[in-house]
């Protein structure tokens, strides 16, 4: 398993940016596929992003591609999203996972960072 802990939420205006971060812990993070799932209240958890173990292939929610951007630093055990043209429909609770394969099958997660876009 693997120990996550996400930073850089806040609160940003309609069309603003903000970049999280995930800082991972455990010998096995640059074996594994890493991704950020949000949950905005009322609602499920649903997929972002994903990045295979070695960067080089990336996944995105057709929401959000074109606006963020996720990437790794395999030497620094971090994952990054980069999230720009906020909308306030973004507006959730954001969570690095990370896993061996499929983001569907992801069983390491963070405590999740708070996301607000205002409009």
């Amino acid at each position: 398993q693997v120990r996550l802990v996400e930073s850089g939420g806040g609160l940003v205006q309609n069309g603003g940016s903000l970049s999280l971060s995930c800082a991972a812990s455990g010998r096995t993070f640059s074996s594994y596929a890493m991704g950020w799932f949000r949950q905005a209240p009322g609602k499920e958890r649903e997929f972002v992003a994903a990045i295979s173990w070695s960067g080089g292939s990336t996944y995105y929610a057709d929401s959000v591609k074109g606006r963020f951007t996720i990437s790794r630093d395999n030497a620094k055990n971090t994952v990054y999203l980069q999230m720009n043209s906020l909308k306030p429909e973004d507006t959730a609770v954001y969570y690095c996972a990370a896993g061996p394969g499929d983001p569907a099958d992801f069983g390491s997660w963070g405590q999740g960072t708070q996301v607000t876009v205002s409009s």
